[in-house]
């Protein structure tokens, strides 16, 4: 399994505001039922590289059907294949390694 970290960016929506597309693709993921965590700059998602990819085309086109002119979308997989991780791990295994080191 995979980790999927992806950003739309709806342009010529004639306002500086993003959250009610970010707020359409949080519903989207929701119904789609996989695992997903919002941060502040874009969203984390679990699942097979083959079903992120079809996931992130499908992401992309919701900020189109809510209006947007333009859409830039930044998509980065991270595919480890020796462990299954999973959303949050790398940021546990990084809190552990700062109590181990502030001993």
């Amino acid at each position: 399994m995979a980790l999927m970290q992806i950003t739309i960016i709806p342009v010529g929506t004639g306002s500086t505001s993003v959250g009610r597309f970010v707020a359409d693709v949080q519903l989207l993921l929701e119904k789609e039922g996989v695992e997903y965590a919002l941060n502040d700059m874009g969203t984390e998602i679990y699942g097979t590289p083959t079903e992120l990819f079809a996931l992130a085309a499908r992401i992309h086109e919701e900020p189109f059907r809510q209006g947007a002119e333009r859409v830039v979308t930044q998509i980065v997989i991270d595919d480890r294949r020796d462990l299954d991780r999973h959303i949050g791990d790398k940021q546990r295994a990084v809190r552990r390694r700062l109590e181990n080191e502030e001993r």
